[in-house]
């Protein structure tokens, strides 16, 4: 399919994943490493709180905690 094709499709709002192969697709900086961190128990108990509060489980919040801290000071 030649690009302006395909920019016409996305245009007009077609469903665009017909023309794609995304076998195998990844998405870049994902790779996982296991990190241990020793914290102490009040903060555990506030994190498990927030959790709740949030419908996360305590290692989404803390990954999403640490993303925006990140994200923030423009590290990636």
């Amino acid at each position: 399919m030649k690009a302006s094709e395909f920019d016409q499709k996305f245009e007009e709002d077609e469903d665009l994943l017909t023309c794609l192969n995304v076998q195998g697709a990844k998405r870049p900086n994902l790779d996982k490493t296991h990190v241990e961190v020793d914290i102490p128990a009040w903060m555990v108990r506030s994190i498990d709180k927030e959790a709740q509060i949030l419908g996360l489980t305590r290692q989404d919040i803390i990954k999403s905690w640490l993303a925006e801290r990140l994200q923030g000071r423009g590290a990636q």
